[in-house]
């Protein structure tokens, strides 16, 4: 079995030497420790390692921002995030920004073994927690986009009509359209403001986007 170099990188000493000594009885030789970035690049820049523990929290600085001056390198070192925890966002930016994985550190020894190996090995590691955090952070950014997204020409004349008090029926004549095709461009904006009925959408309208929403929009 090949043995694994591993670079850890986490403002916690003692976690780090523990850790130092798990990992030394399982084939794993520990190239350094650091609790910086500026440590951390310094060591990658005189030892090859195939993977980095990196811990998201540094302290006063983040362990991002060790991922984004990896970015930069011809490397093919791979880093596992190490962390107590991640918002949804935060899983998002670092596997965008080139993370091979997010290991909990209140998960067993055991696990963090296999997930070493397997991101090692070029592979991907996410337990359940992770993933669904991955999932949940990247719907929530799309939802985001969508919503600020500028109105289509069609959803701008639907919602003026809905501010003018029209119902679907005097929207859709005054539009020269079907009934149906106005409930759907309705849907659309309900699903842009995140709300679920009219009036919640004309206080939406009117309250947050009445300098964008309101004016007619360039097209489509």
């Amino acid at each position: 079995m090949r043995e694994i170099r591993i670079l850890m990188v986490d403002d916690h000493s003692l976690f780090r030497e523990s850790l130092g000594r798990l990992l030394e009885t399982s084939h794993m030789r520990v190239i350094g420790q650091c609790a910086t970035v500026a440590e951390a690049l310094e060591t990658l820049s005189q030892f090859e390692a195939d993977v980095v523990l990196l811990d998201y929290d540094l302290g006063e600085e983040s362990g991002f921002a060790l991922l984004t001056e990896l970015k930069q390198w011809a490397t093919d070192v791979r880093v596992l995030m190490v962390t107590a925890g991640l918002s949804d966002e935060a899983t998002v930016r670092v596997m965008e920004a080139g993370a091979s994985g997010i290991f909990l550190k209140h998960s067993g020894p055991d696990q963090l073994i296999a997930a070493i190996r397997q991101v090692a090995g070029g592979e991907i590691w996410l337990d359940n927690a992770a993933l669904q955090s991955l999932l949940v952070g990247r719907r929530d950014r799309s939802e985001h986009l969508e919503r600020s997204r500028p109105l289509t020409v069609r959803q701008s004349e639907v919602l003026r009509g809905i501010l003018d008090g029209l119902a679907n029926k005097e929207i859709a004549w005054k539009l020269k359209t079907s009934e149906t095709s106005v409930k759907a461009v309705i849907q659309e904006l309900f699903h842009k403001a995140g709300v679920r009925t009219r009036s919640q959408l004309v206080r939406i309208a009117i309250e947050q986007h009445s300098s964008d929403w309101l004016k007619p929009a360039a097209g489509n």
